[in-house]
């Protein structure tokens, strides 16, 4: 899904926030009009920025994990040479404003010195080994550097860090071709939609597994990680040489995986989505299935997970003091309740051949469809609410009386209610003429994914509203938080407290605003 406008405006305010003004023109410039050399972005950008200074910029948005830089091989037979071109990483950037909810993840499964070396990388955006052990020196409760090396390497078989990228990909010009063709009938039968340019570079970028997750220190045999480990073979433990990823003194260089970490938040959700509309014992066995899967899956955001066994699951399942709780024939239930229909919940669980799959899809498409209808009660009331459930159920256009009848409203009132959803884009109308009638039938359906980008688009508005009003509020009592707290009395401490009151109630808001964005953009 493309960045919408206040999307861009929230990534922008991000970098604005984090680097500064100047960082901000530069990465706008990418965001609103696309891949560009480092001269188009001097000519182009809102600001007068000289070339050296726009190179330093882009470089520093590169090692924060905010710009990618690729090149196109120039068509065969031409004798130019290819230009190397800036792409902002929109999805990166929106990360940036949930940096607490990555570590709290790593906290969970690692423990706090992990989750302390993420929140250095997180921070810093690219470190050596060496670098996070100068770190730590200066930090007033050192871990040491045998820590370091521990809970780096504990990092690595999480795959929660990952050597850093080819810094310059080259995109093949075969690659053009395929998604440019004209399709037929036929073959729009069978199209799939292309990946995009941007997933495209980053492909072209990453290394193969054995390069990007590399075991760099020597193990003995009853090293506990090593033992644990099982995504990485163990012919392919041993560290390339590579120098693309490797520092002045070809020391690697790690940076945090936000699909990893994009991909814990996602099961965690799918999971608290099961417990919500089945129970805890089918949670529970979701939670010991996406266990199983995970090291499967290629890609963050799949619709279904790899089949797995019932033995499998069982196996994984027993590893927890809530799973040890459950016979066989619990599981069992609990995996014919996730495989059950109904007209309002889909399977969550497909049984086929004696194996189960996640459907990833439907589980997501649920809580969706839930914060749709939120809005839409909240926005326009319950008859509105009632409309829009029914016509979502239904995914085609039905006329306007057919809608009061489902719904229980007013004939007379139904019009104006389906018409106020409709100029706001939460519905789509088509009109039908019919010969001798004056006034044409309306038709009304609901389109998901344009009320997806509609929500989307607002939740990236309210975002921005509430980071601003967040920053607001520190600037006000800027002098006031520069005073100890132990020396505050009367009306200052009660200053102090209406402000810490202030800043809970908007970075609680702002962490509930993003677990809906991340349902909408990154699920």
């Amino acid at each position: 899904m493309t960045a919408t406008e206040f999307g861009i405006v929230y990534a922008v305010h991000i970098i604005t926030s984090h680097f500064g003004s100047v960082a901000s023109k530069v990465c706008e410039c990418l965001l609103r009009r696309g891949p560009l050399s480092s001269r188009e972005i001097s000519r182009l950008a809102e600001s007068d920025i000289n070339h050296t200074k726009v190179k330093d910029i882009l470089y520093l948005l590169i090692h924060h994990n905010c710009v990618q830089a690729f090149s196109i091989d120039p068509p065969d037979g031409s004798e130019s040479k290819a230009t190397v071109q800036y792409i902002a990483l929109f999805r990166n950037i929106i990360h940036g404003a949930r940096y607490n909810k990555f570590s709290k993840v790593v906290n969970e499964e690692l423990g706090s010195q992990c989750s302390g070396l993420l929140d250095g990388l997180l921070s810093n955006g690219r470190l050596t080994l060496e670098q996070l052990i100068d770190r730590d020196r200066d930090s007033k409760k050192p871990m040491g550097s045998e820590a370091i090396r521990d809970s780096l390497q504990k990092l690595v078989a999480a795959r929660f860090i990952e050597r850093v990228p080819s810094p310059e990909p080259v995109l093949g010009n075969k690659d053009e071709g395929p998604a440019q063709k004209k399709r037929g009938a036929k073959a729009s039968k069978i199209f799939k939609e292309p990946e995009s340019l941007e997933e495209r570079i980053l492909e072209a970028a990453t290394p193969v597994d054995a390069i990007r997750f590399p075991f760099i220190f020597e193990q003995d045999s009853s090293s506990t990680v090593a033992d644990d480990d099982s995504n990485i073979p163990e012919g392919k433990r041993k560290q390339p040489e590579v120098d693309y990823s490797s520092g002045p003194s070809n020391e690697v260089i790690w940076r945090p995986n936000f699909e990893e970490l994009i991909r814990r938040l996602r099961h965690k959700a799918c999971v608290e989505i099961v417990k919500e509309r089945r129970d805890e014992g089918c949670a529970n066995v979701m939670k010991a299935m996406l266990e199983v899967g995970r090291s499967q899956e290629k890609k963050a955001k799949t619709d279904k997970s790899v089949p797995m066994s019932m033995g499998s699951i069982y196996e994984e399942l027993i590893k927890t003091d809530a799973g040890r709780e459950m016979t066989q024939a619990r599981v069992e239930a609990c995996l014919e309740q996730l495989s059950a229909t109904s007209s309002y919940l889909p399977a969550f669980v497909i049984e086929s051949d004696d194996s189960y799959i996640v459907d990833f899809k439907s589980i997501i498409s649920v809580a969706q469809k839930d914060e749709m209808e939120s809005v839409v009660m909240r926005r326009y009331g319950k008859e509105a609410f009632r409309m829009f459930r029914y016509l979502s159920q239904e995914d085609r256009f039905v006329e306007t009386d057919k809608i009061a009848d489902a719904a229980l409203t007013e004939k007379k009132d139904t019009p104006q209610i389906l018409l106020k959803m409709w100029k706001d884009g939460y519905l789509h109308m088509q009109k039908l003429a019919v010969t001798g009638v004056y006034m044409p039938f309306l038709l009304w359906k609901v389109n998901k994914l344009i009320v997806s980008r509609r929500m989307l688009d607002e939740m990236y508005h309210a975002s921005l509203n509430l980071s601003l009003r967040l920053t607001h509020e520190k600037d006000s009592e800027k002098e006031l938080l520069l005073l100890p707290m132990e020396k505050l009395e009367g009306a200052l401490k009660e200053r102090r407290n209406k402000y810490r009151a202030k800043s809970v109630l908007l970075t609680s808001a702002s962490f509930k605003l993003d677990d809906a964005i991340l349902l909408f953009h990154d699920f």
